[in-house]
């Protein structure tokens, strides 16, 4: 399909590609890459929907990550910011070798809940009246309402209501997300951009990330304060 007819396709198509999936009915979106040509001219380098997505909380919230990075500042030069952000977003994959005959099996995703020294934009679509574990993650979160209300509920029992086009700055607090659009019967979507962060004290104690019952999505994974592999960056595991 030609870039510019993806405007014309099936809004689902591509997008969410489990039949009976939860989420419905929300538009997908379309991720458009620009770099420059050879002659310094700004052009697209791609349109597509994205090559990760996520299932999270037993299927009651898809996450896709639109971009990420792993420095700072972010080096552009001969698209290395693009073949990181494509290898964190896709699959592990191993092979595996039974009765002389070679399998392609997918042993784990990738991508973590946070990139160290760098950024994460997700997207996420939630489940109607969906509620997120009590979690708090350690970066700082521009959190941007796209579709539906949701409430954004602090662990001091302090909240929000948040409508589309309404910002949360996150910063690094116990929270949780529950989705009250259309008074819990139709789904929403909110756009995250995490940023890692130094490490937090509050009251003379340092403060890990908790991710409750979000963890059993990113145990082992980079940016999950109980795993192995939080001090790495995604490239190294």
């Amino acid at each position: 399909m030609a870039n510019n007819d993806l405007h014309l396709a099936n809004p689902a198509e591509g997008y969410i590609k489990t039949s009976g999936h939860p989420i419905q009915g929300l538009p997908r979106t379309v991720r458009h890459i620009t770099t420059h040509d050879s002659e310094g001219k700004s052009v697209f380098l791609s349109t597509d929907v994205g090559d990760h997505h996520k299932e999270l909380v037993n299927k009651s919230a898809l996450a896709n990550i639109i971009y990420s990075t792993h420095e700072h500042p972010v080096n552009l030069n001969d698209e290395v910011d693009v073949a990181y952000a494509h290898k964190n977003e896709v699959l592990n994959f191993c092979l595996c070798v039974f009765k002389s005959a070679i399998f392609e099996l997918t042993c784990t995703q990738k991508p973590g809940i946070t990139v160290k020294g760098g950024t994460v934009c997700r997207l996420i679509d939630f489940a109607p009246g969906h509620v997120s574990p009590l979690h708090r993650v350690r970066s700082i979160d521009y959190c941007v309402v796209i579709e539906g209300s949701f409430r954004m509920v602090l662990d001091s029992g302090e909240e929000r209501t948040m409508h589309r086009g309404d910002v949360a700055v996150q910063r690094s607090t116990c929270h949780r997300w529950i989705n009250v659009t259309g008074n819990g019967h139709l789904p929403g979507r909110v756009l995250f951009v995490l940023q890692d962060i130094q490490d937090l004290e509050i009251a003379g104690k340092k403060v890990d990330g908790d991710l409750g019952e979000l963890g059993r999505d990113y145990v082992g994974l980079p940016g999950y304060g109980g795993g192995k592999n939080d001090n790495k960056f995604d490239s190294e595991v």
